[in-house]
């Protein structure tokens, strides 16, 4: 049994124990030490999260970007951005939409705010919410961006003394991820010039998500401490788990239709050709993504079911997936929108038109930065958490249910980089007389090593 498979199932087995803790522990009146003590793991664990964010976002957007080299790889390039901006963005709507409507957080609202802690208190306007918005997303001082970001104060009383820029104690991830998207886009403009520090940043980014793999190792224990904390903490808990239950069934309806509706429609508008037909080539893609839940994991399989199965072009397939799998992530954006959403319900918030869309622009832009490993999702939820002013630790109710949901959106996540691949063929009209060597040196795969790749996972899953 690999690694991936014993995470798995020792995550699994943290979540029934820290259900059947926090269950068999209700009925005793424990201290508030005790509930503190039991949550402590759980708290090490969330530090070690938070602690991360930057290094893996920045590096992660830095290093995929960085590789859209426009001079060397031309239509194809610009096609793949254009196709994994697009898709995100309407994941994410779809996603708001949908947990705007169904309302899951309603049911079991487990922290009832009065108008001082609302944040969609009247002041300041939506208007002036998006102005510092736009604020934040350029920010005036890189390092002050990582601790630090722009919440205006307005005196409505004054005219005169109107408008104060002020900042409060929240990373400005808009702001860093901005700089990291225009980081990497310039840096994949200069080419060779630049290869040494390239090379640099793609080394960082895999020290970076090797450190997010061992931290991935406490997640049984810090998942566990967690969930019974919350169990304890919490005082109805059979509207928590209705609750729960309707935040699940959301994230699956949003990702079934993003994937059959929204990313086979349009598929079958610009191609013209059958959606389904080219889904069930993929199958055993799909089903090596629910089964590590990792992009990167489930490349070699993609390639060959491009390849073989759909007859995608291979000087298409070599440069649009690697990226795809670091920079294009559907599945983990519509997550991020519902979760965060769903989270603010539960606390008894109700957001704003701005706070909307602050989510929207925030899950879009953090997806880009989301790594292709297991759970990197989870990391960039607490991202979009602060960025909305919400306490991270409200991110530990979900973690019972996120071991399956990330299996799901990962798949979502590889079938959408399949997709991609075939858009940006059609649209692309490669001509015949160009080679793979035009494409960038650093995501090239070696047809040889992949096919043999390839061949080896697809039989672990049949």
């Amino acid at each position: 049994m690999d690694s991936e498979k014993i995470l798995l199932l020792f995550t699994m087995i943290g979540v029934a124990f820290g259900i059947i803790i926090g269950i068999s522990f209700r009925n005793i009146k424990l201290s508030q030490m005790t509930v503190h003590l039991i949550g402590f793991p759980g708290e090490i664990f969330m530090n070690l999260l938070k602690m991360i964010i930057l290094p893996l976002i920045s590096l992660s957007i830095i290093s995929g970007l960085c590789q859209l080299n426009a001079k060397q790889s031309g239509k194809v390039g610009m096609y793949s951005v254009m196709y994994y901006f697009i898709t995100t963005f309407m994941a994410v709507a779809l996603g708001i939409v949908l947990v705007v409507l169904i309302n899951p957080g309603k049911i079991g609202t487990i922290n009832k705010n009065n108008g001082e802690n609302n944040i969609s208190r009247e002041s300041p306007s939506a208007l002036e919410k998006m102005l510092d918005l736009v604020r934040n997303l350029f920010p005036d001082n890189i390092a002050r961006a990582t601790i630090e970001q722009v919440e205006s104060k307005y005196n409505f009383t004054d005219p005169k003394h109107y408008y104060k820029k002020n900042y409060i104690d929240q990373m400005n991830v808009l702001g860093i991820i901005f700089v990291c998207i225009s980081c990497g886009l310039i840096m994949g403009s200069l080419g060779d010039k630049v290869k040494p520090i390239v090379d640099i940043v793609n080394s960082m980014d895999i020290v970076v998500n090797k450190a997010v793999y061992i931290i991935m190792l406490f997640s049984p224990i810090g998942i566990a401490s967690l969930i019974a904390e919350k169990l304890l903490e919490v005082d109805d808990l059979v509207t928590t788990f209705q609750s729960l239950g309707m935040y699940v069934l959301t994230v699956i309806l949003g990702l079934i239709i993003h994937l059959f509706v929204t990313l086979s429609l349009l598929y079958f508008v610009v191609t013209k050709k059958n959606p389904f037909k080219f889904l069930h080539g993929l199958l055993p893609a799909a089903l090596t993504a629910l089964g590590t839940a990792s992009s990167a994991a489930s490349l070699p399989v993609t390639f060959q079911c491009l390849e073989l199965n759909n007859h995608v072009n291979p000087l298409i397939s070599k440069f649009v997936l690697p990226v795809g799998a670091t920079i294009n992530m559907d599945g983990t954006a519509l997550y991020e929108a519902v979760a965060s959403i769903f989270i603010a319900q539960l606390n008894g918030m109700t957001l704003n038109f701005g706070q909307l869309i602050t989510v929207s622009i925030t899950a879009t832009m953090a997806a880009i930065g989301a790594a292709s490993i297991p759970s990197a999702g989870l990391i960039t939820m607490i991202m979009i958490l602060t960025a909305l002013g919400l306490p991270a630790e409200n991110v530990n109710l979900i973690l019972a249910v996120d071991w399956l949901l990330d299996r799901l959106r990962t798949c979502v996540n590889v079938l959408g980089d399949g997709f991609g691949c075939g858009f940006v063929e059609h649209l692309s009209k490669l001509e015949p007389n160009i080679s793979i060597e035009t494409l960038p040196t650093s995501i090239r795969v070696d047809p040889t090593e992949d096919e043999k790749c390839s061949k080896d996972s697809q039989n672990e899953i049949l």
